[in-house]
């Protein structure tokens, strides 16, 4: 039995300290950018990390603060005037969403997501924690948004600390160009974390630092709500809870890839849920599943959720222990760290193919970009989200196609007659709201024919109908009747039946017809 689980104990064991010691220096970073404080990002990291490998519903995945759930939870600060309870709140409601849509089944629904509106998001949430972490980079206080980041420039330019610049770009220069080899071994921004740590100390660098850590286990938080707040409440509590199970979800496709396994997305949204509801009540960042965590336990041999639990537990022991060290770091060797993370954020694999990639797309993913960092988060989704929907519903539409038959039975984009008095309308594709207009417009130009008395409306080839379709196709039955035009419409049995149950004024089954010979006598 040892010799059995000694091998898996082993890889867990060593994957879980590795992605711990990752996840440490990217846990103080995003817990200071946040503006809730070192000790936030860990408390996040520690109670998320656990409770998603015991809950969730991905056996290798290491969980814990990230960068797109840093911006939202900053977001939502600065939001309520500097109010941390009220920002619990969010992370509170947000974890609660996570739940119900774990619940309700919706984990397979990440597929369905544009991929531009994805990239778009991804990449403009790069850019934002880039142009926040710019001015601590250079010894400046840093901005609450990326606006101001931006219209501050000229200040920050003008009030660079020259011993925090020189650290930050050392930082940069560590966590840029260490070798992989050396990398896989100990992670890039844990060199960088403890040398200019050490040399900042030993220098004697005057430079802002993180500051007091608590030790010992965190303290529980009550998250505020009140009634004026409420709807903006929910509002970054619905982002937080899309963002996270969107990166979660993606997280765990890719873990799946790794280890040809399949992950349970519904239990994995519930796992993520109950986490960052413990976050809520121990004032810990929120955070997602993170897929470098995850891809660094994987490849040191994590196979269980037990990788998971060691990652929490080698991070909860660093707080009880050595937190007063933590202390000292540098915020500019932070903000190298979280530049890095902000370029690899950038989707790449869009951003090379700008040139080549369809227009509709492109403009998918740039208003998406845009709106991200100059406006807001959720407006950003909504928008890339409709506007996808938009382009969709158009090409879709141009599927449908009218034609009329002429006397000699040739279909024609003219309307001809196929008989004395009679004229049939081929209806062909999806038949919805999108393309019903362009049906409307083409069948109105027959009654300006004269001595039409029989109208054939063929919709065997229609794929489907939707209610905006049935309802035109009534109303427009209406009008021929009106016309003096005997209508008929002929369609697939089971289109009759969807017509006929809806049970509307004009489409009776008298003028319904499931073949084309019944309908012309």
């Amino acid at each position: 039995m040892y010799r059995l689980l000694s091998p898996s104990l082993k890889g867990d064991l060593f994957g879980g300290i590795t992605a711990g010691v990752v996840a440490l220096p990217l846990a103080l970073a995003f817990g200071v950018a946040s503006g809730a404080g070192a000790a936030a990002g860990l408390y996040g990291a520690i109670a998320l990390g656990l409770v998603a490998a015991i809950f969730g519903g991905t056996r290798v995945q290491i969980s814990g603060p990230t960068g797109p759930m840093t911006v939202v939870f900053a977001s939502a600060i600065a939001a309520f005037g500097g109010s941390f309870e009220m920002a619990l709140a969010v992370v509170l409601v947000g974890g609660v969403l996570q739940i119900v849509l774990g619940l309700l089944r919706t984990g397979g629904l990440v597929h369905f997501i544009p991929y531009p509106v994805i990239s778009g998001f991804m990449s403009g949430i790069g850019v934002i924690i880039i142009l926040l972490q710019f001015a601590p980079l250079l010894g400046a206080p840093a901005s609450a948004s990326p606006l101001i980041a931006l219209s501050q420039l000229t200040n920050t330019l003008n009030s660079i600390n020259l011993e925090a610049l020189g650290l930050g770009v050392l930082t940069l220069g560590i966590v840029f160009l260490t070798p992989l080899k050396l990398s896989r071994f100990v992670p890039s921004p844990l060199i960088a974390l403890v040398f200019c740590t050490l040399l900042s100390y030993f220098a004697g660098f005057n430079l802002a630092e993180i500051g007091h850590i608590p030790t010992g286990l965190p303290e529980l938080q009550l998250p505020r709500f009140t009634l004026q707040e409420w709807s903006v409440i929910v509002t970054l509590g619905a982002t937080l809870a899309l963002l996270g199970s969107i990166d979660s979800l993606l997280t765990s496709l890719v873990a799946d890839s790794i280890t040809q396994t399949r992950h349970q997305p519904n239990r994995e949204l519930i796992g993520q849920g109950l986490g960052n509801m413990l976050c809520a009540f121990i004032g810990g960042l929120p955070g997602a599943g993170a897929t470098m965590r995850t891809v660094v336990n994987v490849n040191s041999g994590g196979t269980t959720r037990l990788s998971g639990v060691i990652h929490a537990l080698f991070l909860l022991t660093l707080l009880m222990g050595l937190a007063p060290l933590a202390s000292h770091i540098p915020l500019a060797v932070l903000a190298g760290i979280l530049i890095k993370v902000g370029f690899d954020i950038l989707d790449y694999r869009m951003l090379k193919r700008l040139k080549t990639a369809p227009r509709s797309e492109i403009l998918i993913m740039a208003t998406v970009f845009t709106l991200t960092v100059l406006v807001d988060l959720v407006m950003a989704v909504g928008v890339g989200v409709v506007l996808a929907m938009g382009i969709l519903t158009r090409r879709v539409a141009r599927e449908a196609d009218i034609s009329f038959d002429d006397h000699n039975g040739h279909h024609s984009h003219d309307v001809e007659k196929v008989g004395p008095g009679v004229r049939v309308v081929h209806v062909k594709g999806p038949l919805f709201f999108g393309s019903v207009s362009h049906m409307l417009d083409r069948i109105e130009t027959v009654d300006k024919v004269i001595n039409t008395q029989d109208i054939i409306i063929d919709c065997r080839k229609v794929d489907f109908m939707d209610l905006t379709a049935i309802f035109a196709l009534d109303e427009m039955v209406e009008r021929l009747l009106q016309h003096k035009i005997r209508p008929k419409v002929v369609t697939t049995p089971v289109i009759k039946a969807q017509l006929l149950q809806l049970n509307t004024q004009h489409l009776s089954e008298a003028i319904i017809f499931t073949n084309m010979k019944s309908a012309m006598h």
